[in-house]
Parts: C-alpha cells; sequence; structure tokens
C-alpha cells in the first residue's frame, strides 16, 4: 500500500491538475494544505467562527472570478501565465509583511514609476476600482459612505513599470467631519495625497442621478489647488445608464466641454434630450473662466476620459494599461511581490468592517470597536483569528448577535472568504460580541 503522503500527492496532481509538479513539490503542497487531500472539515463555532476547506475552498474560489487568487491557489481555471502577471498575496505575518516593505526594489535595468492618487465623492467606488485594478481585494468595500477612513496604499508591478496607487477616503467638506465627529484623516489625507501625486484619478458615480451632474465641490477644490497635476476622468457605472444620450450629456458637463485642451463635438440633439437631469455643458472657452470661479461644475483641464463598470475586468484592465503606459523613469518605491502596505491585522480589522457596515443597520457598524485578542499560525498553516467587537449598547448586541447567532456567524464566513483571498491560507475566524465597558 503507498504511503499517505504519495497518496495524497497523487491525488493532489490528480485533482488539482498540478501534473507538472514533481514528487517532492506536490508532497510540500499535501504537507502546507492538508484540507485539499479530503481532511475532515473543521467544525465551524456555534457562535461566530468559520473554517474553509476542501471543496468549500473551491466554492468560494467561484466568487472571485476567473482571475482569482484562489482559482490559481486551486488550479482552476488558470489563464496563460505570459498575458496574466501573478499577483502576489500579502503574508499572514506582520514581521515578514515589514521586512518585504524595506527590502531593496528587485528593479529591473530601465525601471518606471507612477504615483496616481484616486479622489471622489464618498461611495463613488474608488475601492472597488483600487482592488479590481490590483487583481486582488485588500481595500474594504461597502454601500455606506466613508468605508475607507485613512490612506490605504497598493502597488501594481508589471515588467518594466510599477504604479502606486493612494485610495484615498471620500472627498467630505469640513462641516459634515465636525458635523459627524468623522475622523480628521477624512479630511487631510486627501490633500497629502495630492502633494506627492503624478497623476490624479477623478471617480463618478454616474449612476446616481443626484450628484452625476457636477464635481464634488471638495474635489474641484482639490483639482483647482493642485492644477499641476495631470488628471483624468473615470465615469463609473455606466452599464447602469440606458440611454447614451444621459452619457454623453454628463461628459459634457463634467469636462465643461474640453478635454485634453480640445473642445467635444457634441450634437445639440443629444444635449436637448429630456430626462437628462443635467446641466447644459459650458459653452465658453475655459481660459476665459476663472479656474476659481464658484459657477465651475466640471474640470476643463482633464487629458483622458474613461467610460467603464468598476466590475468588468476588460474595462478596468483598459484603465490599468493605460495607468502602466504613463509611468515615467524612476526607480521602484516597493519590491515587486508588495501588493500594499498595510499590515495583515490591518487589513482583516478592515475587511471584518466592510462586513459590520454591510449588516448593521444605520448608524450601529460605526459605533463597533475591534479588538484582536488571538492571532496566530495553527498546527496546518492555517491563520487563526480571535476578534471581539465591542459595543456601547445592550440592544446593538443583540442586533449583531442576530437571532440565534447567525448574523455574527454569516459576517465571520464572509470576511474569512475574503481574507483567504489576500492571504492565500485557510482562515479560522471567531468572532465574539460583547458591552464596551
Amino acid at each position: 500500500m503507498a504511503a499517505p503522503g504519495r497518496r495524497g500527492a497523487a491525488l493532489l496532481r490528480t485533482v488539482l491538475g498540478f501534473g507538472q509538479l514533481g514528487p517532492v513539490g506536490a508532497r510540500e503542497w499535501a504537507t502546507r494544505f492538508p484540507s485539499l487531500l479530503g481532511c475532515q472539515r473543521r467544525c465551524v463555532s456555534c457562535v461566530a467562527g468559520a473554517a474553509f476547506s476542501g471543496p468549500l475552498l473551491a466554492s468560494a474560489s467561484g466568487r472571485y472570478g476567473q482571475n482569482s487568487a484562489l482559482d490559481r491557489f486551486l488550479g482552476i481555471s488558470q489563464p496563460d501565465s505570459s498575458l496574466t502577471p501573478c499577483v502576489p498575496a500579502v503574508s499572514m505575518h506582520r514581521d515578514e509583511q515589514d521586512l518585504l516593505l524595506v527590502h531593496h526594489p528587485d528593479m529591473p535595468e530601465n525601471p518606471r514609476v507612477l504615483r496616481v492618487v484616486l479622489l471622489g465623492a464618498p461611495n463613488a467606488g474608488k475601492s472597488t476600482l483600487s482592488n479590481q485594478l490590483l487583481g486582488r481585494k485588500v481595500f474594504p468595500v461597502s454601500k455606506k459612505v466613508h468605508t475607507t477612513r485613512c490612506q490605504a496604499l497598493g502597488v501594481i508591478t508589471e515588467k518594466e513599470a510599477q504604479v502606486i496607487l493612494l485610495d484615498t477616503p471620500g472627498l467630505i467638506s469640513p462641516v459634515k467631519q465636525k458635523r459627524h465627529h468623522l475622523e480628521l484623516s477624512l479630511l487631510e489625507d486627501p490633500w497629502k495625497s495630492m502633494e506627492s501625486a503624478d497623476l490624479v484619478v477623478v471617480l463618478v458615480d454616474v449612476s446616481d442621478k443626484w450628484t452625476r451632474s457636477q464635481l464634488n465641490p471638495q474635489v474641484l477644490q482639490c483639482l483647482t489647488q493642485f492644477s499641476q497635476v495631470p488628471s483624468v476622468l473615470v465615469m463609473n457605472k455606466v452599464d447602469c445608464l440606458k440611454q447614451k444620450a444621459v452619457l454623453l450629456e454628463l461628459t459634457a458637463a463634467l469636462t465643461e466641454g474640453v478635454v485634453n485642451g480640445k473642445k467635444l463635438k457634441i450634437r445639440q440633439a443629444f444635449r436637448s434630450q429630456q430626462g437628462t437631469h443635467c446641466p447644459s455643458p459650458a459653452t465658453k472657452d475655459p481660459n476665459t473662466q476663472s479656474v476659481g470661479s464658484p459657477q465651475r461644475i466640471g474640470w476643463p483641464h482633464f487629458q483622458e476620459i474613461f467610460m467603464l463598470s468598476a466590475l468588468s475586468q476588460e474595462d478596468v484592465k483598459t484603465l490599468k494599461q493605460y495607468l502602466l503606459a504613463q509611468a515615467r523613469p524612476g526607480p521602484w518605491e516597493f519590491h515587486s511581490e508588495v501588493l500594499t502596505s498595510q499590515m495583515p491585522e490591518e487589513i482583516c480589522a478592515n475587511i471584518i468592517r466592510e462586513k459590520l457596515l454591510e449588516h448593521l443597520p444605520q448608524e450601529v457598524p460605526y459605533s463597533v470597536q475591534q479588538r484582536t485578542v488571538v492571532w496566530e499560525e495553527g498546527p496546518s498553516g492555517e491563520l487563526v483569528i480571535v476578534q471581539k467587537l465591542l459595543v456601547p449598547k445592550e440592544s446593538h448586541v443583540k442586533i449583531l448577535i442576530g437571532p440565534k447567532g447567525h448574523l455574527i456567524s454569516q459576517i465571520a464566513e464572509e470576511a474569512s472568504r475574503d481574507l483567504m483571498d489576500i492571504f492565500l491560507c485557510e482562515v479560522q475566524l471567531r468572532l465574539s460580541v460583547k458591552l464596551l465597558d
């Protein structure tokens, strides 16, 4: 009878299609990921635990699309590696991530670099777009505003080019920051990012008919103050618009009818369409209007316009290739294996907070405090996380736990799936809810 290690290696090659692996390589996979060899599933904590292995891993990978890290992890539907660069995972160990961040960049002979700042109103889709550009979800995404609470950094490295993405909080006014007692970082970080930017990407959600007809006032103020920095306009969620006339009208309004120094030629027939909910675009020469004019609703200095859905891989690929092409000669800032500057615990906390924002009503998730009490590697290489969620009211405890503990278990399960795709390892996440002392 074959030894268990050999049977595991053979099964791994057969089931996952790793025929190219030698016996030693397959045995290493078998040792590192025993759950993939049919080991018994770990029990899911009835309170708020989540662990994934075996078939569940395969089903979870389907949630992330063809280029998912989990798909590569399992060997499922892998695209041609020569066409699709491998996206690095994030280490689950803080010391490893620290070492990688300070490691001397492995630059080619002719390195190029570009620092890109993403600007937009709250909930415009900046983090979603950043995740798609990076090829892995490292930034929290939620339908509620202010999911991103401070500047986060992502790194795209392909061939000789490195693009550094600065995913900033949605721009808000000082009045809103004080009124809602929000962190000062929400007000300051976007402006600090602009000081080192090589390119600004302004994101507008064209599906929101109440805000889409003009640029956010704080975005315009930022563009005005840093007018020397090149900028491009990204019109997001265009798949939600059924009428092309609306899109053309919005384009004219947001650019004041000028792109890359040239006037847009849009027929009057399009501008006269009813139901566009958009003001007429400016017809004056942009040079006759002062940059700080209070009447300004658009920006006539965009170099390019991209119309896309941040969830469409093809659309995002076009923007990504543009960014890579804009990189200019200069030394890289990070090693090619760096995907984000965030620490693993920080990523985990953000992902859990994302789920809290998605599942909890109104102001409840904003009052939850998170405290990680366990972060360690298990005996089989899995990541074991235990986090306490502290809330100020007894009623919030009941809301967060949910009937029979279903809600807190669902939050732990969804967060674990995301964390698996980030760290490329099994994740056991347990959440407990307690009243804040």
